[in-house]
């Protein structure tokens, strides 16, 4: 056999593997951009005598009744084009449509006084006018019911049909005191009246850890591409290295500031630029090259981007002010754990059966980089004009 014949045969997988790398990583993250999921937000206010909720929830898909356990992406869901629909109704049109629905969702909702399940009612439902009917429209459901009269604590929940909660317990300045993302069909914590939530440093350690890990795996998809993008820089471990590290100490500044109250900057701005850093560092990996002080500050500056994102997050969730210092330490802890697993898994799936292989960068590392770049200009656009 010639060597010409036996470089046919490899060529042709080398082209089916840049394909399969190219189509896979736009078929994982393009749906993801328009109809992702986000977990409902329920402030909780008490008195001796009244529970009131707001909830910030996606009304069309519980409207429809669709099972959102477990459910990602309504791309995902047979119901897709209906939820589109029903987004592109006037608010008093849709406001019509759930209260009609009202009768079966209300069972779906936990509100609980010790062992007593107490009745909600519907004060109103703020719903925003019709936007891109591709993006969600949250609305705000405002709920109270009357609290019997025996002091007890108050539990809220609801089934995970309704999708992922986050319950935060507000108090009388309207300050969070208690928070936590709740594990599908989960109740909150026990909250007594006149009083925040008491936990134990080791439980809040532990809840902020896996809220930081499940924003990187598996909801945080911008922030994995990024990391991607630097592990296909360079398979050598200083480069890796040095990238990371200083991603995370940037991260970590503006997320400190930033959850300090020191830095605002409005998510219409930090979102587009954060798509933007995602496809510029996969597209500067094109020239390779030596890793230099170039790459390290484009690093640092896109870290201190995404660490505003982080914020976001926890600006959701909420810290407890008594415990607000282990809180954001113990979510930047899960971040980093999130990113480690990402480069770990990239490592064994890549890095480690086809990093020294002669053709790695031009079969692998390059298509994988364009492909990422592309996700991230399409993000950019979306971001700043959808």
């Amino acid at each position: 056999m010639t060597l010409e014949k036996a470089k046919t045969p490899i060529r042709a997988w080398l082209s089916a593997m840049s394909t399969a790398v190219w189509w896979l990583t736009c078929a994982l993250a393009l749906p993801a951009a328009a109809h992702e999921l986000q977990p409902a937000i329920a402030d909780v206010q008490l008195t001796a005598t009244t529970v009131r909720a707001e909830v910030e929830v996606s009304l069309e898909p519980i409207v429809l009744g669709m099972d959102l356990e477990g459910l990602e992406n309504t791309d995902d869901a047979n119901e897709s084009e209906q939820v589109d629909a029903l987004r592109a109704l006037e608010p008093e049109a849709l406001r019509t449509r759930f209260e009609a629905a009202w009768p079966d969702i209300q069972p779906l909702i936990r509100l609980m006084a010790g062992d007593t399940r107490l009745a909600l009612t519907v004060d109103a439902v703020d719903i925003p006018a019709v936007g891109n009917t591709e993006l969600a429209r949250p609305s705000v459901l405002h709920l109270s019911a009357a609290l019997p009269d025996d002091a007890s604590d108050i539990r809220f929940g609801w089934d995970a049909a309704l999708g992922g909660l986050i319950v935060r317990q507000l108090n009388a300045n309207g300050e969070v005191d208690y928070a936590a993302l709740l594990p599908a069909g989960a109740d909150s914590a026990p909250m007594p009246r006149g009083a925040a939530v008491q936990q134990t440093l080791t439980e809040t350690l532990l809840h902020y850890v896996v809220v930081g890990f499940e924003h990187i795996i598996p909801k945080g998809l911008d922030h994995i591409l990024f990391v991607l993008g630097l592990f296909f820089f360079s398979l050598a471990f200083k480069p890796l290295l040095i990238q990371v590290t200083v991603f995370t100490l940037a991260h970590t500044v503006t997320l400190a500031l930033a959850s300090l109250g020191h830095v605002s900057i409005p998510a219409s701005i930090v979102e587009p630029l954060i798509a933007l850093s995602i496809a510029y560092v996969a597209l500067e990996n094109l020239r390779g090259g030596e890793i230099g002080w170039h790459r390290i500050a484009v690093v640092f500056a896109f870290g201190l981007l995404h660490g505003l994102g982080f914020a976001y997050v926890l600006g959701d969730v909420g810290l407890p002010p008594s415990q607000f210092i282990a809180s954001l330490v113990a979510f930047n802890v899960g971040v980093e754990i999130g990113q480690l697993a990402v480069i770990a898994l990239a490592f064994v799936l890549v890095g480690l059966p086809f990093g020294k292989r002669p053709w790695y960068r031009k079969a692998i590392a390059i298509p994988a980089s364009l492909a990422i770049a592309a996700i991230g200009l399409y993000w950019t656009v979306e971001r700043v004009f959808f």
